[in-house]
């Protein structure tokens, strides 16, 4: 039976490895590509802070092919839409349907790449949707995987606890309300090896900084809040 064609959605973290790892295991599809949204001016991975090389290394590492899609200056969210929509496009083109998310829990955002993946004809794959966030951190750990952590919300983190490779013992100390694979966006990982890799990824650590971020939240009654938060980002080189 032929293999179903999927481009994966690639963050350089935890999540979307296992869930490459998954639909590895099952042997049902043809990977024909990772693909990875980098900032066009910074060269780094959103929130990750992840450098647009160490990027490429996962994936010469992982033997499958890396595609860029660069978000304008403007980072703005129609923006995000069009250049997703047009990638989306392009891999219908060639005949993919389906794109692999790593996503977990989050409902809304599920409900997004949904339409924005059914406005293009095309099918999300959710290998790790819905299952325990406690369990599968443990799973991904005992499996062989490395990740080290590379941006933290400094609201819920220690600066030393930033640049870290995730272990029981990490696991052990996160702060109540933390979820254990970061899904609500308290932090954020950068995989160096693990059973997908032909190889580990080489980098080392430099420093950790501070960033702090305005914005306004959207209020159930349609006004906005200002809202702050700052980040400890761990430089990989």
């Amino acid at each position: 039976m032929p293999k179903t064609p999927i481009t994966i959605s690639w963050s350089g973290g935890k999540d979307s490895a296992y869930a490459l790892f998954r639909v590895m295991e099952t042997g049902a599809y043809d990977i024909r590509s990772l693909h990875t949204v980098f900032d066009s001016e910074l060269k780094r991975v959103g929130l990750h802070g992840v450098p647009e090389h160490l990027i490429e290394a996962q994936a010469e590492a992982l033997g499958i092919p890396l595609e860029k899609i660069y978000l304008p200056k403007d980072n703005s969210h129609e923006s995000y839409e069009r250049v997703i929509k047009n990638f989306c496009m392009s891999k219908k083109e060639e005949g993919i349907n389906h794109i692999m998310y790593g996503d977990i829990f989050l409902e809304d955002l599920k409900a997004y790449r949904d339409k924005q993946l059914s406005s293009a004809g095309m099918k999300g794959v959710y290998p790790i949707w819905k299952e325990n966030t406690h369990q599968l951190v443990e799973e991904f750990v005992a499996d062989g995987f490395r990740t080290v952590v590379c941006a933290a919300n400094a609201a819920m983190f220690d600066k030393e606890q930033v640049g870290k490779t995730i272990d029981p013992e990490w696991l052990n100390h996160l702060a109540d309300g933390v979820d254990p694979c970061g899904e609500n966006g308290e932090f954020h990982t950068f995989v160096y090896a693990g059973p997908v890799f032909r190889k580990r990824v080489d980098f080392r650590l430099g420093d950790v900084v501070e960033k702090s971020y305005e914005y306004n939240k959207k209020e159930d009654d349609g006004s906005l809040t200002p809202m702050k938060s700052s980040f400890w980002f761990q430089e990989l080189l």
